[in-house]
């Protein structure tokens, strides 16, 4: 998440969000192919990947189960097939022994990991680019908005230039970063301001992520939510939006400290920026705000979060991935959501991620992908 202002427009036209899968019934399975990225390769899917995924198979109508689509290049007529509402699986198998695995060693050894924008928020809301987190900020003071923008606009292009060395681009994010902050400062900022700009703003989560976190909540598996953005904008986005906490929750992102009138005086903890955002960042964050509610002992979460060696990520950038650097994980089942220029981009996702949603699509798969290991809560 760069510390933009508003939000970018789309690289190609949006596709109308997708509705959740409708559930498998009818007559038992019968064999049928399941697609994998080559399109060439089909291979039958186990009754596991079945009982464990359900949601990424569909019943033809002689009651055959099947994913199957075209994912690279043109059909047999010379038609590109529409695979915007379509799960995709690069390798069934791997998936499958991932879930076994994560299964066998129980929620106590388990941590999500999420991205926040475009990936537990919708990339669409009502027929536009949504707003991001960093991006819905709107200052009292004006001036200071253009200076951000201004900011942006210089250092965006030298984040994903690709003929700068890593080391370079860290100093670059952290002066990007840093000077960002001091307009932040500098233009009085308010946490009114921060309520004011949550309200105002075009930001939406996913249908099923308050489901998602109820159910790790129940079984005690934390939520990782790392950003680059702010945790007081998130946090207020979480506040109204959902309406509700959750004690397993834990914003790992730059953390604002105000006076007594409100008014924005400094930052807590080291700095968070694009390059940063994983694990190690848990040491670098600084401690939840007293006013988040029940935060029932999260101040303390990195220890306890780093015994746990099996991790599930969303993502919506294959930078994403990185969220999970510096934990020696055991075993990572990674769910990328790819929201636009699917065409270009689904080959390298659908490599890079062991499950890719398309098309802005809802949180309900996530979600039945974890009821499926442990569907009864002792």
């Amino acid at each position: 998440s760069s510390p933009s202002l508003g939000s970018r427009p789309s690289s190609s036209p949006p596709f109308p969000p997708s509705a959740s899968p409708p559930p498998i019934s009818g007559p038992p399975f019968s064999p049928s192919v399941f697609c994998c990225r080559r399109a060439s390769l089909h291979a039958a899917p186990t009754y596991a990947a079945l009982f464990l995924f359900p949601h990424l198979f569909r019943r033809s109508g002689t009651g055959a189960v099947s994913s199957c689509v075209t994912l690279r290049g043109m059909n047999s007529h010379g038609v590109v097939p529409d695979v915007s509402k379509v799960t995709v699986v690069d390798d069934p198998a791997l998936l499958e022994e991932k879930a076994a695995a994560i299964r066998l060693a129980g929620p106590a050894k388990l941590q999500v990991i999420a991205d926040f924008d475009a990936t537990l928020t919708k990339y669409i809301v009502n027929g536009r680019r949504g707003d991001s987190s960093h991006g819905l900020l709107r200052q009292e003071n004006a001036e200071y908005d253009a200076k951000r923008l201004a900011l942006y606009q210089y250092y965006h292009p030298l984040e994903f230039s690709p003929s700068i060395p890593i080391e370079e681009k860290t100093k670059l994010m952290e002066e990007w970063w840093g000077k960002t902050h001091n307009l932040l400062i500098e233009g009085g900022l308010t946490y009114d301001s921060i309520k004011e700009s949550v309200a105002a703003s075009e930001i939406a989560f996913r249908e099923g992520v308050v489901e998602l976190f109820e159910f790790l909540e129940e079984r005690d598996i934390p939520v990782l939510i790392f950003s680059a953005g702010l945790a007081d904008i998130i946090e207020e986005v979480l506040r109204q939006k959902i309406h509700r906490s959750f004690k397993n929750v834990r914003i790992v992102s730059n953390r604002m400290e105000f006076n007594r009138d409100g008014r924005l005086i400094s930052f807590k903890g080291k700095l968070i920026h694009s390059l940063n955002k994983n694990e190690h960042a848990l040491d670098m964050a600084g401690p939840l705000h007293e006013h988040l509610g029940d935060s029932n002992g999260l101040n303390n979460l990195g220890g306890s979060v780093k015994d746990r060696t099996n991790v599930l990520l969303l993502g919506d950038h294959l930078g994403d991935l990185r969220m999970s650097d510096g934990l020696d994980y055991s075993t990572r089942i990674s769910v990328g959501f790819l929201n636009d220029n699917i065409e270009n981009n689904i080959a390298g996702y659908s490599k890079a991620f062991d499950v890719l949603y398309l098309n802005d699509a809802p949180m309900w798969g996530v979600v039945n992908l974890v009821s499926q290991l442990w569907p009864t809560h002792n």
